[in-house]
C-alpha cells in the first residue's frame, strides 16, 4: 500500500497543496470550514486500499495553499476553477468529487459547470441547495430569517471581526468548534447557529474538559498549527462571497444535478436542522440520487467522527458507478 504523498501544483493562478494516496480512478475530496486536507485523513488510505486515487487538497485560503488578499478572489467560480485545474495538473480528464461542509457547494458547482469532467458526486453534511428565482440577496434572506437574532454567516461578513476572535487562542477555538458541532455534546453544549446580537460567536460554542473519542491531541495539534500559520481570513472570505455567488450564477436557477450522487449526514448535525426540507426533497433536484444516508448520533464532522461508516458508504457508492 502506498503512503501519503504531499505535493503542490499550480492551478487557476495559485499554488495548491494536496495530499494523495493510491492509484486508480481519481477521487477529489474538498474540505469545509474550519478544516484542511487533514479532515480526510481516515478516507485517504481507505479509498486507496479500495482501488482509487484519493486526493485531498488544502483549498484556497487554507493550510499550505495560497491565500489571495482580495475578498472577491474567493468567489465560487474561482473555487471551482481551482479544482478543475487540479484535475488537469494531475494529468486526468475525469474525476469523482466529494465535498463536506463548504466543500459541498464547491463539489456541486463543479458537477453543474463541468459535467464533462466530474461524472459522480458525493455530498457530506450539506445538501444541494439549488438557486431559486428572485432578486433577494442571500444575506438579506438570512437577516430576515434571523429576525432579532444574529446568524453566524452574517456575523462573518465584517472583515477582521471573527478573525480576531478566533485567532486570540487558536487551539481553544478549534477545540470548541470541533466539539460543539459534533454529535458528542449534550443539547445545552451544542453550537448555536442563531444567537443574541450582544453575543460573540465564541459564546455559542463549548470548550470541553476532555477530547471526544474521535479527536486526538495530535489531531488538535495539527489543526492548531495549520490555523496559527494560515489564520482564519481565507476561509472566512468564502462566506463574504455568498451574495457574489448568486450574482455570478443566475444561469443556474432551477438547475438539476444529473450525475450519480451520494448524500451522507449526521443525525445531530445543525446543518440537518437548518436544511431539513432540502434534504427531504433532494431527489427532486438530483434525479440520479443513489443513496441518502443519515448516521444516527453523528454530528457535523461525520468523516472524522464516524470514519468507518462514511468510508463504507463512499466506497460502496464508488464501486457501484
Amino acid at each position: 500500500m502506498s503512503s501519503l504523498n504531499h505535493r503542490s501544483i499550480e492551478t487557476n493562478g495559485i499554488n495548491m497543496h494536496f495530499v494523495e494516496q493510491g492509484e486508480g480512478p481519481l477521487v477529489i475530496m474538498c474540505h469545509g470550514w474550519p478544516e484542511s486536507w487533514y479532515s480526510w485523513r481516515h478516507q485517504l488510505s481507505a479509498l486507496a486500499e479500495a482501488g482509487f486515487h484519493a486526493v485531498a487538497p488544502d483549498q484556497r485560503g487554507y493550510g499550505q495553499t495560497d491565500k489571495p488578499e482580495a475578498i472577491e478572489a474567493y468567489n465560487i467560480l474561482q473555487l471551482t476553477g481551482d479544482i478543475v485545474g487540479l484535475v488537469r495538473a494531475l494529468g486526468e480528464e475525469k474525476a469523482i468529487i466529494v465535498g463536506h461542509d463548504w466543500g459541498a457547494p464547491v463539489a456541486w458547482h463543479c458537477a453543474l459547470l463541468r459535467p464533462d469532467i466530474f461524472y459522480a458526486l458525493g455530498l457530506l453534511s450539506v445538501p444541494y441547495l439549488p438557486r431559486i428565482p428572485g432578486n433577494m440577496r442571500a444575506t438579506e434572506a438570512m437577516s430576515r430569517m434571523a429576525g432579532e437574532q444574529e446568524f453566524y454567516q452574517l456575523y462573518f461578513q465584517e472583515p477582521g471581526k471573527a478573525e480576531a476572535e478566533f485567532e486570540a487562542d487558536v487551539r481553544k477555538s478549534m477545540l470548541a468548534f470541533l466539539y460543539s458541532a459534533s454529535g458528542d455534546p449534550p443539547p445545552e453544549q451544542r453550537w448555536r447557529f442563531l444567537f443574541g446580537k450582544h453575543e460573540k460567536l465564541m459564546d455559542t460554542v463549548t470548550v470541553p474538559d476532555t477530547l471526544p473519542d474521535w479527536l486526538t491531541e495530535a489531531d488538535l495539534d495539527f489543526f492548531t498549527k495549520e490555523f496559527e500559520q494560515s489564520g482564519f481570513r481565507g476561509g472566512l472570505n468564502w462566506y463574504r462571497n455568498i451574495d457574489r455567488m448568486s450574482e455570478l450564477t443566475p444561469f443556474l436557477i432551477g438547475a438539476k444535478i444529473q450525475q450519480p450522487t451520494l448524500f451522507v449526514a449526521g443525525e445531530i448535525d445543525a446543518v440537518v436542522l437548518m436544511y431539513g426540507e432540502q434534504i427531504k426533497t433532494l431527489e427532486q433536484n438530483i434525479p440520479n440520487l443513489k443513496k441518502k444516508v443519515v448516521i444516527p448520533g453523528a454530528g457535523h464532522w461525520i468523516q472524522q467522527e464516524r470514519p468507518s461508516e462514511v468510508n463504507e458508504q463512499v466506497i460502496e457508492f464508488l464501486k457501484d458507478l
